[in-house]
C-alpha cells in the first residue's frame, strides 16, 4: 500500500512537522505543501489541491489528508471530499479552530464576535499576509472598512514564543484593537492529525 498523503496549507509547515515527528510518522507520509497566502484567495485553495491531487494520487488509490479545515471555501472542499471517498480534511471551518479545539474556540467566539484571530504563523507574518495582503500598506484609510466592527485580536499560540508574542501585540496595535493571547499548544492539532493517520501509516 502507498504511503498516506498529506496536502496542507503552507502555514502548518512547523506545526504539521512537529506533530508528524513526535508521533514517528515523519517518514510514513508523503507531504506537499500549497502557498499560504491562498489564505487570502480561498477561491483558489479546491483548484490548487486538485492539481496535486492528479500530479500524486492519480489512481485515488491512498489515504489523502487535506490539511485544510473549510478555510473560507464555502463547502467546495467537502464536495471535493464528497466525490472521492479517500480524502479526509481537518475538522472545523478554519485552522483557528482545529489549533484551539471546537468546543474552546466556540466559547471565545460567543464571548466576542467581534474577534480577529491569530495563529504562531499568521504572527509572524502579519504584514505581509495581512497588512500588504489587504493593501493596508498603500490604503490605510481602508482600515475602518476592514476592522471596523472588530473589537479585539485574539492570539492562539502553539508554541510560546517571545517573538510571536511580541508580533501579535503589535499587529493589535496596528489595527487599533484590545489584545488576548490564548495558548492552545498543538494538542488538538495533533489530534486531528494523528487520528486518521495512525489508522493506515
Amino acid at each position: 500500500m502507498s504511503r498516506p498523503l498529506v496536502i496542507a496549507c503552507g502555514a502548518l509547515v512547523a506545526e504539521l512537522r512537529a506533530v508528524l515527528a513526535a508521533n514517528d510518522l515523519a517518514d510514513a507520509v508523503e507531504v506537499r505543501y500549497l502557498p499560504a497566502n491562498l489564505h487570502n484567495r480561498p477561491g483558489r485553495i479546491v483548484p490548487e489541491l486538485q492539481l496535486l491531487l492528479d500530479e500524486h494520487d492519480p489512481q485515488t488509490d491512498r489515504t489523502v489528508l487535506i490539511g485544510y479545515a473549510d478555510c473560507g471555501t464555502g463547502g467546495a472542499l467537502d464536495r471535493l471530499l464528497s466525490e472521492r471517498t479517500n480524502l479526509r480534511r481537518l475538522p472545523g471551518s478554519h485552522c483557528y479552530e482545529f489549533f484551539s479545539g471546537s468546543a474552546p474556540f466556540a466559547a471565545l467566539a460567543e464571548a466576542e464576535l467581534g474577534t480577529f484571530y491569530l495563529t504562531d504563523f499568521l504572527a509572524k507574518h502579519f504584514d505581509a499576509l495581512v497588512w500588504q495582503g489587504l493593501g493596508l500598506d498603500l490604503h490605510p484609510q481602508l482600515l475602518p472598512t476592514y476592522f471596523g466592527n472588530y473589537t479585539r485580536l485574539v492570539l492562539l499560540s502553539q508554541t510560546q514564543d517571545a517573538a510571536v508574542l511580541a508580533a501579535a501585540e503589535r499587529a493589535a496595535q496596528q489595527l487599533g484593537l484590545h489584545f488576548e493571547h490564548h495558548h492552545v499548544g498543538l494538542a488538538p492539532f495533533e489530534q486531528a492529525v494523528t487520528v486518521t493517520l495512525r489508522k493506515v501509516a
